[in-house]
């Protein structure tokens, strides 16, 4: 398994937004309950938090359209 490079093993830092996604600094690795790997090398991720996003995992900002 491959996993997402992290320069001199230091911890990534993580930003949950209140009523919006789980920031992730990048690159990243996730891995889905229905058992599939998504990669993303960015430097920073937006990680849907509602499951409403239509690139899920990741968000695009569709919760703000749903109430």
């Amino acid at each position: 398994m491959q996993t997402a490079p992290n320069p001199g093993n230091e911890p990534r830092r993580v930003t949950v937004v209140p009523g919006g996604p789980i920031l992730v600094e990048g690159p990243v690795e996730l891995r889905l309950d229905d058992g599939r790997t998504v990669v993303s090398d960015r430097f920073q991720v937006a990680v849907c938090a509602c499951r409403r996003s239509r690139v899920y995992p990741f968000c695009d900002a569709s919760h703000r359209k749903r109430r």
